[in-house]
């Protein structure tokens, strides 16, 4: 294999990120791209368990070190495309002047029109319909891949409750924070399987977008009276007496594989 990008799925834009960073960073993000993308196409073809980190720097032209200088697992190769989520839904949820759910729903709805632009550039729409398939496939076949996803998942939900707790002065072990954080991240497991359900070749992107939406605003309704009620919630002192720690770090797994 010859190094290049594969495009495998569709990255959303890291809101975060300067947009006139020189030519280094954005040489490095296309690195970042590349290394992902391939992996993703190898671990696909193979199987997670069957494909080495050597072969993916070897297909790309780099090391085995540059590799990891990127990703620091190999699960993260496949698993931190939405790197991005984390960092817009959290500035969402600190703004006061949005409710919790307009801020998920806004993040939910850039990521979905990534994805349709994604399918809407693709020449083959049959392809980019099995494309996704095998992606989510290759998830579901890989213990290690749910766990990390698992992992992520908690960790960002720890980080809402957080947030959501300072923005009426509770503490983030509240049982209040720590449901309506679990709540929100539920949408984006929604979004995730309507995309599969309804992406296929006889649909247009704009089509696609219609369907997926509906469903993620039809979830959202059902939270919408809880959580846009959730900054009237009586700010009171916290219940405990002890400081309390940031997010729970994920321990690195072996994968020099």
């Amino acid at each position: 294999m010859s190094p290049r990008t594969v495009d495998w799925l569709p990255v959303p834009p890291d809101a975060a990120a300067p947009r006139n960073n020189g030519l280094r960073e954005r040489k490095k993000r296309l690195l970042r791209q590349q290394l992902s993308d391939t992996a993703t196409e190898l671990f696909v073809e193979r199987g997670f368990d069957d494909v080495r980190i050597t072969e993916i720097a070897d297909a790309c032209g780099v090391s085995e070190k540059t590799v990891y200088n990127y990703f620091p697992t190999k699960e993260s190769l496949i698993l931190d495309r939405w790197q991005s989520t984390p960092t817009a839904l959290l500035r969402g949820l600190a703004d006061p002047a949005v409710t919790p759910i307009e801020a998920a729903l806004r993040v939910l709805d850039s990521e979905l029109t990534s994805w349709t632009s994604w399918f809407a550039r693709h020449p083959d729409p049959s392809e980019a319909s099995a494309r996704v398939r095998r992606f989510a496939d290759l998830i579901q076949a890989t213990p290690s891949l749910r766990a990390y996803e698992r992992d992520m998942t908690d960790q960002l939900i720890a980080q809402a409750a957080q947030v959501l707790a300072a923005r009426v002065g509770m503490d983030p072990e509240d049982p209040e924070p720590q449901m309506a954080a679990g709540a929100l991240l539920e949408l984006w497991r929604v979004q995730g399987r309507s995309l599969r359900r309804h992406l296929d070749a006889t649909s247009t992107s704009a089509q696609i977008y219609k369907l997926v939406s509906s469903d993620v605003q039809r979830a959202a309704r059902l939270l919408t009276d809880g959580l846009a009620s959730f900054d009237t919630l009586k700010r009171r002192a916290p219940t405990r007496h002890r400081s309390f720690p940031t997010a729970p770090h994920i321990p690195k797994r072996s994968s020099r594989t």
